[in-house]
């Protein structure tokens, strides 16, 4: 009977199942409590062009250092991302470093300010600043979560991740168990484990226009009007 794995944080556990690749390390991490050994630990993995798979505020999502081509170009080629087709997203620590990389004029930042940290993904004029990745791209999707996780890691990297929900079509990844499982054959090396992610996604606001915000898509974020 084939033995399953799975590296954790705190060692490693066996049961008799399907086997596990070895490849990804688990690190249990708690929202209130957040230990930064494993966020040098990450960062480095960030800083070296790999891929992440961490908690937000809606589902799960993989993550790279938004500033690396060849990491922005392996989470495309991961999720099937045509980024001159899609609009790509960034997860930052906060408003500061979000408006060095999106034009925010001072109507959109009165209605970020208002309501994040949250559950939401902000559709934003692109700036100069992002790496040629997002060249072409007139638009940037904007996130500042409300998970200390996901900020902290932006704030220790000095600059936003590339941000992916890890929910492939039709299917929903709710559980860090469910994910590892999803994601065994990967060449993810490092996954995050936060708890159980909530089961609705961010709410998408088109506000490339400041004056006119719009709606995309309605997940968990309720925009006041």
């Amino acid at each position: 009977m084939p033995v399953d794995c799975r590296l954790w944080s705190t060692g490693i556990t066996c049961k008799f199942q399907r086997p596990i690749a070895l490849t990804m390390r688990i690190l249990k991490m708690y929202p209130t409590s957040i230990n930064e050994k494993f966020v040098d630990s990450l960062v480095e993995e960030l800083r070296d062009g790999g891929l992440i798979i961490y908690p937000t505020d809606s589902y799960y999502a993989i993550g790279c250092d938004a500033l690396s081509n060849r990491a922005v170009e392996r989470i495309c080629a991961l999720k099937g991302i045509n980024p001159q087709k899609n609009t790509l997203s960034v997860v930052c620590d906060s408003l500061s470093q979000a408006a060095r990389y999106a034009r925010i004029d001072n109507t959109a930042y009165k209605i970020m300010r208002d309501i994040l940290p949250g559950p939401f993904t902000f559709i934003l004029p692109a700036s100069t600043t992002l790496p040629k990745a997002f060249k072409g791209r007139k638009q940037v999707g904007v996130r500042v979560p409300d998970n200390p996780i996901a900020c902290r890691l932006a704030e220790a990297l000095g600059n936003p991740l590339l941000s992916t929900t890890i929910v492939p079509d039709g299917d929903r990844l709710l559980t860090p168990e469910e994910i590892a499982l999803h994601y065994e054959n990967s060449d993810i090396r490092y996954m995050i484990d936060g708890g159980d992610a909530p089961d609705a996604p961010t709410t998408v606001v088109d506000i490339t226009d400041s004056g006119n915000p719009v709606i995309v898509r309605q997940g968990k974020g309720v925009l006041e009007s």
